[in-house]
This record gives C-alpha cells, sequence and structure tokens, in this order.
C-alpha cells in the first residue's frame, strides 16, 4: 500500500483515493472531459458531467455536480478541492459539487496527458455504488 502522505499544500495522489472519503483535494490533468448533461435522481433532476482526471500515480473518473458542470477541457491543469469519493464496479470515482471548488493551475504542477499511467484506484467493495456525501441525509449505497 502506497503512503498517504500530502503535498506540503494538503493535496492526495490519485492512486491513494479510497472510496467514502470526503473533502479531498488533488491535482490533476485533465485527459478528458464529457459535456453537461441531466440526470434523473432519487432527489429530482441533477446537471453533471464526467471527466477522466490523471497524476503521475494514476487516473480517476471524475462526476462534476450542479453549478461546477462545463467548467475543465481536455488537457486542463486543475486543483479540485472539496471532493468525496465513490466507487462504481469496483473503482473509486472522484466527485466534486456545490461545496468543492475547481480551480486552473500551473501546466507545470501536474503531468503532461501522455506521462499520466493507466492505473486506476480500486475500490474494496466491488458492486456498490455510493450517492451523495458521507453525513448528509442522501448518503445511500446501491447494490448494482
Amino acid at each position: 500500500m502506497r503512503n498517504l502522505a500530502l503535498d506540503k499544500e494538503g493535496n492526495r495522489k490519485v492512486m491513494d483515493l479510497r472510496e467514502g472519503e470526503d473533502n479531498v483535494s488533488v491535482k490533476v490533468r485533465v485527459l478528458s472531459a464529457g459535456e453537461p448533461k441531466v440526470i434523473h435522481t432519487r432527489r429530482g433532476d441533477r446537471t453533471i458531467s464526467e471527466a477522466v482526471v490523471g497524476d503521475d500515480t494514476g487516473r480517476v473518473k471524475l462526476t462534476i455536480w450542479g453549478s461546477q458542470t462545463g467548467k475543465v477541457d481536455e488537457g486542463d491543469a486543475i486543483q479540485i478541492n472539496g471532493g468525496w469519493t465513490t466507487s462504481f464496479r469496483g473503482e473509486v470515482q472522484l466527485n466534486v459539487g456545490f461545496r468543492g471548488e475547481i480551480k486552473k493551475i500551473g501546466e507545470n504542477e501536474v503531468p503532461t496527458l501522455e506521462e499520466v499511467p493507466e492505473d486506476t484506484p480500486k475500490a474494496s467493495s466491488q458492486g456498490f455504488r455510493s450517492y451523495g456525501r458521507r453525513g448528509s441525509s442522501s448518503f445511500r449505497r446501491y447494490k448494482k
């Protein structure tokens, strides 16, 4: 297992992410970015966009919720603050919503698109998807 050390700014590495974490900060390169779309949830319609982001340790799917959607483009160097993690089909996923922040950072702070490894963080409980944030009334786990 990797050392879960933080950098001097409190950022994590992608391969250190585990499902069920809150208030996650990472510096990543956007490898691909989708267009915003509306999905139907138990709490009503929500706008999301999806991306794949990575650093020098690996890559992870990013779901961007609400007013944050559409804020990233392929190739962007970004820092995510206040994110949370879920899992789906055995892989950890990163999320950011209204409590979080996405900000552009210097190009030299993250690896280039070509330098990001194919590795993805694995979840400990395969087959489960978490919805919402821990500590909120909307957090549920559903067997897929």
